[in-house]
Protein backbone atom coordinates (compact mmCIF):
# COMPACT_ATOMS: atom_id res chain seq x y z
CA UNK A 1 0.00 0.00 0.00
CA UNK A 2 0.91 3.67 0.22
CA UNK A 3 -0.72 5.18 3.02
CA UNK A 4 1.62 8.78 3.47
CA UNK A 5 4.76 10.16 1.33
CA UNK A 6 6.31 13.54 0.60
CA UNK A 7 6.57 16.25 -2.06
CA UNK A 8 9.41 18.68 -1.40
CA UNK A 9 9.86 19.63 -5.12
CA UNK A 10 8.16 23.13 -5.68
CA UNK A 11 6.30 24.04 -8.29
CA UNK A 12 8.53 25.31 -10.74
CA UNK A 13 10.74 22.62 -10.27
CA UNK A 14 8.05 20.07 -11.82
CA UNK A 15 6.71 22.40 -14.54
CA UNK A 16 10.22 21.68 -16.06
CA UNK A 17 10.75 18.15 -14.93
CA UNK A 18 7.12 16.88 -16.33
CA UNK A 19 6.92 19.23 -18.99
CA UNK A 20 3.27 20.62 -17.50
CA UNK A 21 1.40 23.91 -19.21
CA UNK A 22 -0.50 24.54 -16.23
CA UNK A 23 0.52 24.08 -12.68
CA UNK A 24 -1.17 24.89 -9.84
CA UNK A 25 0.48 26.13 -6.44
CA UNK A 26 1.83 24.70 -3.54
CA UNK A 27 4.12 24.12 -0.88
CA UNK A 28 6.73 21.35 0.33
CA UNK A 29 4.96 18.82 2.23
CA UNK A 30 7.14 16.18 4.14
CA UNK A 31 3.76 14.00 5.20
CA UNK A 32 1.10 13.84 3.14
CA UNK A 33 -1.78 11.43 4.56
CA UNK A 34 -4.98 10.42 2.62
CA UNK A 35 -7.80 12.70 2.77
CA UNK A 36 -5.71 15.77 1.84
CA UNK A 37 -5.40 17.42 -1.86
CA UNK A 38 -2.32 16.15 -3.20
CA UNK A 39 -0.30 17.00 -6.49
CA UNK A 40 -1.85 15.40 -9.50
CA UNK A 41 -1.27 15.46 -13.30
CA UNK A 42 -3.15 14.53 -16.16
CA UNK A 43 -3.00 15.39 -20.02
CA UNK A 44 -5.41 16.17 -22.21
CA UNK A 45 -5.97 14.22 -26.10
CA UNK A 46 -4.78 17.46 -27.74
CA UNK A 47 -1.79 16.80 -25.11
CA UNK A 48 -1.64 19.36 -22.54
CA UNK A 49 -0.53 18.48 -19.54
CA UNK A 50 -1.33 20.49 -16.26
CA UNK A 51 -1.26 20.00 -12.57
CA UNK A 52 -4.03 20.28 -9.94
CA UNK A 53 -4.62 19.47 -6.46
CA UNK A 54 -7.10 16.59 -6.13
CA UNK A 55 -8.04 14.92 -2.78
CA UNK A 56 -6.54 11.63 -1.86
CA UNK A 57 -9.19 8.94 -1.66
CA UNK A 58 -11.08 8.19 -4.70
CA UNK A 59 -15.13 8.80 -4.84
CA UNK A 60 -16.46 6.90 -7.66
CA UNK A 61 -18.70 8.86 -10.03
CA UNK A 62 -21.43 6.22 -8.69
CA UNK A 63 -21.16 6.91 -4.92
CA UNK A 64 -23.95 7.85 -2.63
CA UNK A 65 -21.83 10.47 -0.63
CA UNK A 66 -17.73 11.17 -0.67
CA UNK A 67 -17.14 9.33 2.60
CA UNK A 68 -16.37 6.13 0.81
CA UNK A 69 -13.29 8.41 -0.28
CA UNK A 70 -11.38 7.29 3.09
CA UNK A 71 -11.35 3.74 2.03
CA UNK A 72 -10.00 4.30 -1.59
CA UNK A 73 -6.62 5.19 -0.91
CA UNK A 74 -4.85 2.58 -3.11
CA UNK A 75 -5.82 0.33 -5.51
CA UNK A 76 -4.60 -3.28 -6.11
CA UNK A 77 -2.74 -3.08 -10.00
CA UNK A 78 -3.62 -6.88 -10.09
CA UNK A 79 -7.69 -5.77 -9.74
CA UNK A 80 -7.95 -2.42 -10.71
CA UNK A 81 -9.29 -2.98 -14.34
CA UNK A 82 -11.84 -5.19 -12.67
CA UNK A 83 -12.85 -3.82 -9.18
CA UNK A 84 -16.44 -1.85 -9.21
CA UNK A 85 -14.94 1.10 -7.65
CA UNK A 86 -11.92 1.47 -10.13
CA UNK A 87 -12.22 -0.51 -13.30
CA UNK A 88 -14.04 3.03 -15.08
CA UNK A 89 -11.19 5.30 -14.00
CA UNK A 90 -8.37 2.81 -14.79
CA UNK A 91 -10.13 2.66 -18.45
CA UNK A 92 -10.09 6.04 -19.09
CA UNK A 93 -9.54 8.42 -15.55
CA UNK A 94 -5.40 7.43 -15.34
CA UNK A 95 -3.15 10.57 -13.44
CA UNK A 96 0.29 10.93 -12.37
CA UNK A 97 1.00 11.70 -8.84
CA UNK A 98 4.30 13.25 -8.25
CA UNK A 99 6.16 12.67 -5.01
CA UNK A 100 9.94 13.00 -3.94
CA UNK A 101 9.41 9.59 -1.67
CA UNK A 102 7.15 7.52 0.27
CA UNK A 103 6.74 6.10 3.60
CA UNK A 104 6.72 2.02 5.04
CA UNK A 105 6.60 1.23 8.32
CA UNK A 106 8.60 -2.40 9.43
CA UNK A 107 7.80 -3.91 12.50
CA UNK A 108 11.25 -4.32 14.47
CA UNK A 109 11.06 -5.64 17.78
CA UNK A 110 7.30 -5.06 18.23
CA UNK A 111 8.31 -1.42 17.40
CA UNK A 112 6.90 -0.08 14.27
CA UNK A 113 9.74 1.10 12.13
CA UNK A 114 9.01 3.97 9.46
CA UNK A 115 11.37 4.11 6.88
CA UNK A 116 11.58 6.67 3.69
CA UNK A 117 11.85 5.28 0.25
CA UNK A 118 13.20 7.20 -2.80
CA UNK A 119 15.20 7.01 -6.20
CA UNK A 120 18.72 7.13 -6.20
CA UNK A 121 18.67 10.11 -8.45
CA UNK A 122 17.07 12.54 -6.60
CA UNK A 123 14.10 12.78 -9.01
CA UNK A 124 10.77 12.82 -8.01
CA UNK A 125 9.08 9.82 -8.64
CA UNK A 126 5.67 9.81 -10.54
CA UNK A 127 2.97 7.28 -8.78
CA UNK A 128 0.43 5.85 -11.00
CA UNK A 129 -2.96 7.19 -10.23
CA UNK A 130 -6.41 7.17 -10.96
CA UNK A 131 -8.91 9.57 -10.93
CA UNK A 132 -12.96 10.50 -10.67
CA UNK A 133 -15.21 13.20 -10.69
CA UNK A 134 -18.01 13.13 -8.19
CA UNK A 135 -21.27 15.40 -8.45
CA UNK A 136 -23.13 16.02 -5.25
CA UNK A 137 -26.95 16.58 -5.02
CA UNK A 138 -26.47 20.20 -4.43
CA UNK A 139 -23.93 20.27 -8.03
CA UNK A 140 -20.88 20.40 -6.59
CA UNK A 141 -18.08 18.67 -7.81
CA UNK A 142 -15.22 16.78 -5.95
CA UNK A 143 -12.03 15.49 -7.49
CA UNK A 144 -10.51 12.52 -6.13
CA UNK A 145 -7.96 10.36 -6.95
CA UNK A 146 -5.83 7.22 -5.58
CA UNK A 147 -2.43 5.15 -5.77
CA UNK A 148 -2.00 1.94 -7.90
CA UNK A 149 0.08 -0.24 -5.56
CA UNK A 150 2.24 -3.10 -6.80
CA UNK A 151 4.44 -6.40 -5.55
CA UNK A 152 7.46 -5.31 -3.98
CA UNK A 153 10.88 -5.21 -5.29
CA UNK A 154 14.34 -6.13 -3.37
CA UNK A 155 14.09 -3.00 -1.90
CA UNK A 156 10.91 -3.13 -0.55
CA UNK A 157 9.99 -6.54 0.42
CA UNK A 158 12.34 -6.66 3.34
CA UNK A 159 10.16 -3.52 4.71
CA UNK A 160 6.88 -4.24 3.06
CA UNK A 161 4.59 -6.51 0.95
CA UNK A 162 3.53 -3.55 -1.15
CA UNK A 163 4.33 -0.69 -3.03
CA UNK A 164 3.72 2.12 -5.48
CA UNK A 165 3.18 1.85 -9.15
CA UNK A 166 5.85 4.28 -9.88
CA UNK A 167 6.15 5.19 -13.80
CA UNK A 168 9.54 5.96 -15.69
CA UNK A 169 9.72 9.21 -17.83
CA UNK A 170 9.13 7.37 -20.94
CA UNK A 171 6.00 6.01 -20.00
CA UNK A 172 4.11 8.88 -18.80
CA UNK A 173 1.75 9.94 -21.73
CA UNK A 174 1.42 5.97 -22.09
CA UNK A 175 -0.36 5.42 -18.31
CA UNK A 176 -1.93 8.67 -19.17
CA UNK A 177 -3.07 8.36 -22.30
CA UNK A 178 -3.32 5.00 -24.08
CA UNK A 179 -5.82 1.98 -24.12
CA UNK A 180 -5.78 0.21 -20.94
CA UNK A 181 -5.35 -3.46 -22.18
CA UNK A 182 -1.90 -1.06 -23.76
CA UNK A 183 -0.62 -0.26 -20.12
CA UNK A 184 -1.16 -2.77 -18.16
CA UNK A 185 2.29 -4.48 -18.24
CA UNK A 186 3.46 -0.56 -16.71
CA UNK A 187 1.46 -2.05 -13.48
CA UNK A 188 4.99 -3.78 -11.61
CA UNK A 189 7.72 -3.23 -9.44
CA UNK A 190 10.12 0.01 -10.67
CA UNK A 191 13.95 -1.81 -10.39
CA UNK A 192 15.04 -1.96 -7.27
CA UNK A 193 18.82 -0.85 -8.27
CA UNK A 194 17.27 2.32 -9.19
CA UNK A 195 15.64 3.25 -5.43
CA UNK A 196 17.14 3.74 -1.91
CA UNK A 197 15.39 3.39 1.27
CA UNK A 198 16.55 4.36 4.82
CA UNK A 199 15.13 4.54 8.15
CA UNK A 200 13.18 7.98 9.68
CA UNK A 201 11.92 9.50 12.79
CA UNK A 202 8.92 7.47 14.33
CA UNK A 203 7.40 11.32 14.45
CA UNK A 204 6.37 10.42 10.71
CA UNK A 205 3.69 8.35 12.06
CA UNK A 206 1.77 11.52 13.19
CA UNK A 207 -0.44 12.94 10.37
CA UNK A 208 -0.01 16.17 11.89
CA UNK A 209 3.61 16.15 12.04
CA UNK A 210 5.53 17.92 8.83
CA UNK A 211 9.14 19.14 8.31
CA UNK A 212 12.38 18.36 6.31
CA UNK A 213 13.82 16.35 9.18
CA UNK A 214 11.42 13.46 8.69
CA UNK A 215 12.80 12.57 5.88
CA UNK A 216 16.31 12.25 7.15
CA UNK A 217 17.75 9.32 7.90
CA UNK A 218 18.08 8.32 11.65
Amino acid sequence: MCGRFALKAPPSELVTYFTLDECDDFSPRYNIPPTTKIATIRQTPAGKRFLNLLRWGLVPFWAKDPSIGSKLNNARGETVAEKPSFRSAFKVRRCLVPASGFFEWKTENKIKQPYYISLKSGDPMAFGGIWESWTSLEGEILESVCIVTTGPNEIMAPIHDRMPVIVGPDHWKDWMTAPAEEIKKLVASYPAEGMQAWPVSRRVSRAGEEGAELIESV
